[in-house]
């Protein structure tokens, strides 16, 4: 705009102006995506089944009996609809964000991660079994990929910047080092090794959490535009100078580009959500549930809040706990009794009550409840400090 400006073309041209406002971006985003994925879900769907890509196999829900609210059979519904996704959400995200350090982190994480969860997919298609990828394989992958971004983010000093306006003070800071806590307004020095350790938590926790909810149908896709919606408005926050000295967090230059990722995030969300709700006509097996939460774990970690994903991803945090509750359980009870004793029906946690009675609907109805409530919670964190 800066080139015409006084030219005769300067009337025609001034509405496109809107382009450069972070807002109107992140709204034509999640149109996009929204758009994007019910133009391109029924093309997907068979294409996968044309592929049979289809889940022929009985999943571990209903292994050891029939569960009384599991009333449709799963099988033979296509997986890998993460393909849908992730495509939807790089294509929009090239069409409307501004490439820049962060939203190119986020994207090679998409794709690395999406790549290994197509394998795995991929190897429980083809050996007709649940197991896919062995999990080592697959937690080391991961946690090669959150070490680069983890020593990559420590490298780049003075990321961010915190105003203190009662102490007058500007504090500038790596993304790492540095941490952030819900509910209180000063910065805590972790040091670097804290720092990382933590970076590589959030990310490869985050992105098998969201994986170990992907059980049912509608809940993690659900689950995960609400996780987004909280991050629109966290990134939106953090993107902006003013709104950050005022809210007293965190500042970093360029944040802002993430909010029109989340914004496609949504939009994609609730496109596959069209087809994933129940009865679903697609799965979005690991090549989109492992991709998802990773990139909810490096947002997160862009904007240094962690923690908050804790609190907005409460649900998440509850079905990978019930997983690790469980088998630690397990095997402590094991050595010590001889016999292996359970806490819960059967992990992760929206199984457990399934089997005690609950529909598949009700399960996943429930769980958005929390899930909203969480979110709010979450957003809660801006204000109250």
């Amino acid at each position: 705009m800066e080139h015409v400006a006084g030219t005769e073309w300067a009337h025609y041209l001034s509405p496109l102006r809107v382009f450069r406002y972070i807002t109107f971006r992140s709204a034509g985003a999640a149109v996009t995506a929204l758009g994007l994925s019910w133009w391109l879900g029924p093309r997907v769907i068979c294409w996968l089944r044309r592929l049979k890509f289809d889940q022929d196999y009985s999943d571990r829900a209903a292994a050891g009996g029939e569960l009384v609210a599991r009333l449709l059979s799963k099988k033979g519904t296509p997986t890998m609809g993460g393909v849908l996704i992730v495509v939807v959400l790089d294509l929009t995200a090239l069409i409307w964000a501004q490439w820049n350090t962060w939203v190119q982190l986020t994207m090679l994480s998409v794709i690395v991660l999406a790549g290994l969860g197509f394998y795995d997919d991929y190897a429980k298609v083809t050996q007709q079994s649940t197991r896919g990828a062995a999990a080592h394989a697959k937690l080391w992958v991961q946690g090669l990929l959150a070490l680069f971004i983890a020593v990559y983010l420590w490298r780049l000093p003075a990321a961010s910047e915190l105003r203190i306006p009662e102490h007058k003070t500007v504090i500038v800071s790596n993304l790492v080092s540095v941490l952030m806590l819900p509910f209180h307004k000063y910065p805590i020095e972790a040091g670097v090794v804290v720092g990382l350790l933590l970076t590589v938590l959030t990310i490869v926790g985050s992105s098998n959490a969201v994986n170990l909810t992907d059980g049912l149908d509608g809940l993690a896709i659900g689950c995960t535009v609400m996780v987004s919606f909280v991050f629109v408005i966290m990134t939106y926050v953090a993107g902006n100078r003013n709104l950050a000295a005022y809210l007293q967090m965190p500042y970093v230059a360029g944040a802002g580009e993430l909010t029109v990722f989340c914004a496609a995030m949504i939009g994609a969300g609730l496109g596959f959500l069209w087809f994933n709700c129940h009865p679903a006509q697609v799965f979005m097996g690991d090549t989109g549930s492992l991709a998802l939460g990773g990139v909810l774990g490096i947002i997160a970690v862009l904007i240094h809040q962690p923690f908050v994903l804790v609190i907005a991803g409460g649900v998440f945090v509850a079905e990978a706990g019930s997983v690790i509750l469980q088998r630690g359980w397990f095997k402590y009870t094991k050595r010590r009794t001889g016999t292996g004793q359970r806490i819960f029906l059967m992990a992760p946690l929206h199984h457990h009550f399934e089997k005690l009675g609950w529909y598949e609907s009700q399960v996943v109805t429930r769980f958005y409840i929390l899930g909203v409530l969480c979110a709010v919670l979450a957003l809660s964190t801006l204000k109250l400090r």
